[in-house]
């Protein structure tokens, strides 16, 4: 199959949405680190740093799946091919779901 160089504005499209999606991964992972380091709680509940490390899996698992996504995009422009689909967006509610559902049980428990 022949590779041939796509229009730039579309690659930059899709740098573009790569970066969004390892600011998203970035936030996760400062969130994580945030709960799981500095938070104190009066009874010293592990739960805190279970749900740090929570974040920090979504956020390497998005990073991972973007950086997929990035090269699958940019092949499949390079041979004219249709556009793959990724799972980024259920992992990703997905992963925020687990995440909340964490943070609701610890503020009742």
């Amino acid at each position: 199959m022949i590779d041939h160089e796509p229009d730039y504005r579309f690659s930059l499209a899709n740098e573009r949405t790569f970066l969004a999606w390892i600011r998203t991964a970035l936030g996760l992972l400062a969130g994580g680190v945030a709960v799981g380091q500095f938070y104190v709680s009066e009874n010293d509940n592990n739960m805190y740093k279970m749900l740090g490390v929570v974040c920090t899996v979504v956020a390497s698992a998005v990073a991972l799946g973007a950086l997929r996504h990035w090269k699958a995009v940019q092949t499949a422009m390079r041979r004219d091919l249709p556009l793959p689909t990724s799972p980024m967006i259920a992992l990703l509610v997905g992963g925020v779901c687990v995440v909340a559902g964490l943070g609701v049980g610890m503020t009742v428990l």
